[in-house]
């Protein structure tokens, strides 16, 4: 597995979790009323706000590594021009060859 998947896998299971905590801490602020519920109501807002500031924090970091990979595949083109050529030949012309065979 790869660590993106890894990554992706983590983000969905914390969401997961924190989505069911809130819910429920949603559904008992509902039962109660007063003091209790303003608080488990506030709990839950806190508990979502962490959600939301951690996918932040992992939208970041993949869009750093995106640039990253983007900046790496730029240098390598322009350092080996006609091997990017070629492959790029090459792979438009599988492509070509796959799309005919319809």
């Amino acid at each position: 597995m790869s660590q993106t998947e890894n990554i992706r896998n983590q983000v969905v299971d914390e969401f997961t979790t924190v989505l069911n905590e809130a819910e429920d801490l949603l559904k008992k602020a509902g039962e109660e009323t007063g003091e209790k519920a303003r608080d488990l109501r506030s709990m839950a807002e806190q508990k979502l706000l962490s959600a939301k500031l951690r996918i932040q924090e992992l939208e970041g970091r993949a869009v750093d590594q995106a640039k990253a990979a983007a900046r790496y595949t730029d240098d390598y083109v322009h350092d080996h021009p006609w091997t990017s050529v070629g492959v790029a030949a090459g792979v438009g012309f599988i492509l070509g060859v796959l799309m005919t065979r319809r």
